[in-house]
């Protein structure tokens, strides 16, 4: 078994006998039945929650005075009205409202893990290039300017934050192509059978984070888009600088567990071959899996709660949008608790 962590177990991605898909027809296909989708309620109801974000949400440095309130930590103190302070005998700041609009950046996980399954046995590929449409949708509805930073261990590519409809089909399609880059074809298989290139690269979030934060100094929501195996606690510190400079969110797509009873076949994405069907109908070997498996995303969570960040799980196109119109309703919330 492979030592990548148990979440970066997949289906393989396509079956001898199995009809193969039309060239190139796939990705097209997905993006036709997503855009259906993009009229439903729960999408306008998200776009609401994103409008919102903009104007009630963000607070900081801006040209309209908003209000006072006392100093916390992490508050510059070049804000510190110092008469108010001396009046009320404690620290006291000045907030602006921030100009409601604010530029997207799309932080995308490109490793080796990205190409295995989800549950259902779509490509986490699909399922986070749907993502990354969504919430690009909603800032071009919002006139957002939409930046691009996708990479890992190996690659990274990075796009400046425009407007614009063919902008953003543009670091859609860039995006897609490095996806691509993570397999090849099947040799002697038919055309549409493909499997991990040779030296495929692992993820690495401190290098993506470190890429964003260095190339998008104003101030931005972020949304790192990775799977459920990530981030590991050596992006722990990226993810601090991170969340400190930008508005943060985390969506991850979700793995699938070969080792369930109805998963069919399964393979390790490192593996040339298929995990055995005894293994696979292995009671007490899915159990220990399982115990490693939530250990694991009891780590990765433990990361991300350290930050106070709202993270939500993509398992399926089909939950695609409610899922992300559930965590930004989470952001909103957490935001007028005043955990942001």
């Amino acid at each position: 078994m492979s030592m990548e962590p148990p979440d970066a177990l997949g289906a393989p991605r396509s079956e001898p006998g199995a009809e193969a898909p039309e060239p190139g027809g796939r990705r097209g296909a997905r993006i036709e039945r997503l855009r259906a989708a993009l009229s439903l309620p729960t999408l306008r109801r998200a776009t609401g929650l994103l409008d919102g974000r903009h104007k009630s949400v963000f607070v900081g440095r801006g040209q309209d005075f908003d209000d006072m309130s006392f100093y916390r930590p992490g508050d510059d103190i070049s804000d510190i009205d110092w008469k108010s302070s001396a009046r009320l005998g404690q620290p006291v700041i000045k907030r602006y409202q921030r100009e409601s609009m604010m530029p997207l950046v799309l932080a995308v996980d490109t490793g080796r893990t990205m190409a295995a399954m989800a549950p259902l046995g779509e490509d986490k590929r699909d399922l986070a290039l749907g993502v990354a449409e969504v919430f690009a949708y909603l800032a071009r509805m919002r006139g957002d300017s939409v930046a691009l930073v996708a990479g890992d261990a190996g690659r990274m590519i990075s796009r400046p934050a425009r407007s614009g409809a063919k902008h953003v089909e543009t670091l859609l399609t860039l995006l897609a192509r490095t996806f691509e880059g993570l397999d090849v074809p099947v040799a002697g298989a038919p055309e549409g059978f493909f499997e991990l290139a040779p030296g495929a690269p692992p993820s690495s979030l401190p290098r993506l984070m470190e890429r964003v934060s260095t190339w998008h100094r104003r101030r931005s929501l972020v949304v790192l888009i990775t799977d459920t195996a990530h981030p590991e606690p050596d992006a722990a510190t990226w993810l601090r600088r991170l969340s400190i400079q930008h508005e943060v969110i985390v969506v991850q797509i979700e793995d699938d567990d070969p080792l369930r009873p109805e998963a069919g076949r399964g393979q390790d994405i490192d593996l040339p071959v298929e995990i055995p069907s005894f293994l696979r109908s292995d009671k007490y070997l899915a159990a220990q899996a399982a115990v490693v498996r939530d250990q694991w995303r009891a780590g990765v969570e433990q990361v991300l709660d350290a930050r106070h960040l709202e993270y939500g799980v993509v398992s399926s196109e089909e939950t695609l949008i409610d899922s992300i119109a559930e965590l930004l309703q989470r952001e909103r919330a957490a935001v007028a608790r005043g955990r942001r």
